[in-house]
This record gives C-alpha cells, structure tokens and sequence, in this order.
C-alpha cells in the first residue's frame, strides 16, 4: 500500500474494524531552502507527510463516528520542525500543514468525541537522522547543531 493510492486507504478503512485510535506517522525530510526545493521535492514531501494523513483520516474517520464511543482519538506526529527548522524548508511547511489539518480536524469532530492531537517531538534518534548527519559532511558539528537546537539540549 502506498500513501498515494486512495482506492487502497479507503479499501483498508472498509476491511478493518472500526478503530478506537488512529496514529498518523509519516515524513520525508528535505534539506535545504526554498531554492534548493524543486517542484518534485514539494510534491513528494506535501504527498507523503500531507496528503498521505488527509487520506487516512478521510477514510477512517466515518468508521469512527459510527462506532461513536467516548474517547476516540486521532493522533499524529508532527515535529518541532513545524513551526520552524533552519533548511528544512518544505519539510517545516508541510508540518506545519500537518498541524493545522489536526486543529481542523479537531474543531469539526469535537462533539462527535473524536479528539485530534499532535505530538511534536524534536529530534528523534533515527536510521534517516543518521543518514542526513553523515550526508552533510562533518558529523560531529552537524551531530552538535543538532542538539543544540533542541530545548533540553539533548
């Protein structure tokens, strides 16, 4: 199944039982500015760390109200990025897309007992953050940068 394949999504959503919690949790990370991002890039990135959630919640979300149990919830991972990250430039304005998709979602489905958050962690140890630290030359300046920027600083 890809995120760009809505006859699938929505397949999934009539072939699973109706879900209690719904997690959304996908991203590409660009690097780079607005004059590094090519069309190609914005495409990809709103695609998979956008649209894919829109599509999800599209098709779940009717199985959810039907179900119509207290506490329902929608949930998603949209990080720190979201509102802002130096060089992350598609990659801050599709979280911060994402973020205003759970507040939408939130505020239409409240009375419904359908809760939408986000979680926004900042950097998470990962396979693809070690990717993008070696790709950027000296990793332990890049690995540096980026605990700095976190709050805690670590």
């Amino acid at each position: 199944m890809t995120c760009a394949n809505p006859k699938e999504i929505e397949a999934l959503a009539k072939e699973l039982p109706e879900p209690d919690i719904l997690f959304n949790c996908a991203g590409y990370v660009h690097h780079g500015t607005i004059l590094d991002c090519k069309e190609e890039d914005w495409e990809f990135s709103f695609d998979l760390n956008v649209r894919s959630m829109y599509r999800t919640c599209r098709a779940f979300l009717p199985g959810m109200i039907r179900a119509g149990e207290a506490a329902l919830s929608i949930c998603r991972r949209s990080p720190r990025a979201s509102v802002g990250c130096r060089n992350r430039f598609v990659y801050t304005s599709s979280k911060a897309a994402v973020v205003g998709l759970t507040k939408a979602i939130a505020i239409d489905f409240v009375r419904q007992g359908i809760r939408c958050n986000a979680i926004c962690p900042g950097t998470v140890q990962s396979p693809s953050l070690e990717g993008r630290i070696a790709a950027q030359g000296d990793v332990e300046q890049v690995r540096r940068e980026f605990i700095a920027r976190q709050p805690m600083g670590s």
